[in-house]
């Protein structure tokens, strides 16, 4: 993704391990759960995010393997930093959660205090 070897893990849990395995995969082969994961570890944002906004694009509440609306949760609560440096990216999401207010609202409004504390700086 970022051109930097992790080398195996050195810490024994699922997740970090599916982290070091999902670096490894081809982008192209990236399901929403992947997307989720990675996001919400704030790994590769450059990369995932767009992909991610696609798939939310085509549906806003997409899932991964937790539940409905998982993968907007991840990219709301992402880093903040990254989102001040990607103008175009945020402009993106800001019309997918107003173009979707109403549907966010209904399946869980803490999502919209997630973009609120997003556009916060």
């Amino acid at each position: 993704m970022e051109k930097d070897f992790w080398g195996e893990p050195t810490y024994d849990s699922h997740l970090v391990k599916t982290c070091h395995r999902l670096r490894q995969k081809l982008l192209q082969e990236f399901d929403t759960e992947d997307l989720r994961i990675m996001i919400g570890q704030n790994i590769g944002l450059k990369y995932l995010i767009p992909m991610a906004l696609e798939t939310l694009k085509d549906n806003v509440l997409a899932e991964g393997d937790l539940y409905e609306g998982d993968l907007l949760k991840s990219v709301l609560t992402s880093d903040k930093d990254f989102w001040e440096n990607e103008k175009d990216n945020f402009e993106d999401l800001e019309k997918l959660i107003r173009e979707n207010e109403d549907l966010i609202r209904e399946m869980d409004p803490r999502l919209l205090k997630n973009f609120d504390n997003l556009k916060k700086k």
